[in-house]
């Protein structure tokens, strides 16, 4: 696999991160959480910023010795083989066409806080949202990166404002942790849902050789960027707990109570900046990891296609094609956004268990309590989805499988026409 070229710096990297994983669901998902564990989501948000820490040290650690565009897949193929790696890198492209069209649809409802739009133009608007991703991607992630750090300070700044109002204003609801949580299963379901706000963790994997040095600024850059984003979740979740609304986008409301106004415009732009943020780096990955796997004759010669920029165009095309799809059945169903993301979720943590068990036997020994820690956050995050993980059980079955037949034809292949030779 060929290596592409390093633009990427330790803050360019932190922000590139930090905006990735607050982009869609940093004023949309802790509400959503609330909705199930009720004040027991900020105990949710608490557990899963700490458990997240060693996850992502453990990818920083081998990102930073294996810096590879195929990330996770290359870890375990590495580690477990070819049909491993190849099957991990597959579910990956497979989930990535339904979790972006899931962060088009929470960026849409910020869009429909500025102005409201039928059914049939917010289709348009997604849509439209795809062919600007493939602008932004056109020309590298590098440029992305530099503006996403921008806009990572823009959104901390902002509620860091809400914080110190809350603090001149005072809290005017008080709260338990588990008030109105009858047991501890709604903050792991929480906990389960709330685990799409770190997606992202492992996409820096796929970019790390887009990075000047990845040994000396991944694992800073990853731990800025995750430390900084557990931190507003949290306070996001405490701020909507002691400022209760019904509003669909409640930190529109909270932000009009505690500053005095503007909250639709402010909050509505930066959470349609973020979104269309994580939506690129996402689409990035994926396109890259499409590359490496056809360099390896996983996938179809195409997708080898570069532009003058050294971006796989093709393979970016045909990953926006799917979406659009997807993005046109959710428009025609009326498919749940919450039904996405349980699903995108269960792949993902598959992701993150399998890359965790490959750390075991490509990282030193010393690494060995972090990676305990990451594996048993896995399994707890699996716990907490519990049937959902259907979709991510379903494309092992269907990927492993043919992978398998493939490398068996190729190898078959190959003999006979040594035999011939």
């Amino acid at each position: 696999m060929t290596a592409t070229h390093k633009k990427i710096g330790r803050w360019h990297g932190a922000g590139l991160l930090a905006t990735t994983l607050l982009g869609t669901s940093v004023f949309i998902l802790p509400q959503m959480t609330i909705d199930i564990a009720s004040s027991g989501a900020l105990f949710a948000w608490v557990l899963l910023t700490l458990a997240i820490i060693p996850v992502t040290l453990v990818f920083a650690r081998l990102s930073a010795h294996f810096p590879h565009a195929a990330g996770p897949a290359y870890f375990a193929e590495k580690a477990f083989g070819q049909i491993a790696g190849r099957t991990l890198g597959l579910i990956f492209l497979l989930a990535v066409p339904l979790g972006v069209p899931a962060g088009v649809l929470m960026t849409f409802q910020f869009v429909n806080a500025l102005v409201e739009l039928s059914p049939t133009q917010q289709w348009v608007g997604h849509l439209g949202t795809l062919l600007l991703i493939f602008v932004l991607n056109y020309r590298g992630i590098q440029i992305s990166a530099k503006l996403q750090l921008a806009l990572t300070i823009l959104i901390v700044a902002v509620v860091g404002v809400l914080l110190a109002m809350l603090g001149i204003k005072g809290a005017p609801v008080q709260f338990s942790m588990f008030e109105n949580t009858a047991s501890i299963s709604p903050v792991f379901v929480a906990a389960g849902l709330a685990f799409w706000s770190f997606l992202g963790v492992e996409a820096m994997a796929h970019l790390s050789e887009d990075f000047e040095d990845p040994k000396r600024d991944l694992i800073p850059a990853m731990m800025i960027g995750t430390l900084l984003v557990g931190a507003i979740y949290v306070a996001c979740t405490y701020i909507l707990l002691v400022f209760p609304t019904s509003s669909p986008v409640a930190m529109v409301d909270v932000f009009n109570h505690l500053v005095g106004g503007y909250g639709n415009l402010i909050i509505a732009l930066l959470g349609i900046a973020g979104g269309i943020a994580t939506i690129n780096v996402y689409c990035a990955s994926a396109a890259r990891l499409a590359w490496s796997f056809s360099e390896d004759r996983v996938l179809p010669k195409p997708f080898k296609i570069r532009n003058s920029y050294q971006v796989p165009s093709r393979a970016l095309s045909v990953l926006l094609s799917l979406m659009a799809l997807v993005l046109t059945f959710t428009f025609l169903t009326g498919k749940s956004l919450e039904d996405l993301i349980f699903w995108v979720n269960g792949v993902f943590i598959i992701i993150y268990f399998v890359s965790m068990l490959s750390a075991i036997k490509l990282l030193e020994k010393k690494n060995n309590l972090l990676i305990g820690l990451s594996l048993i956050f896995c399994l707890a995050i699996m716990w907490g989805l519990g049937w959902q993980m259907w979709y991510a059980v379903a494309l092992i079955a269907i990927t492993s499988p043919m992978l398998w037949w493939q490398k068996n034809h190729l190898d078959n292949k190959l003999i006979q026409e040594n035999c011939v030779s």
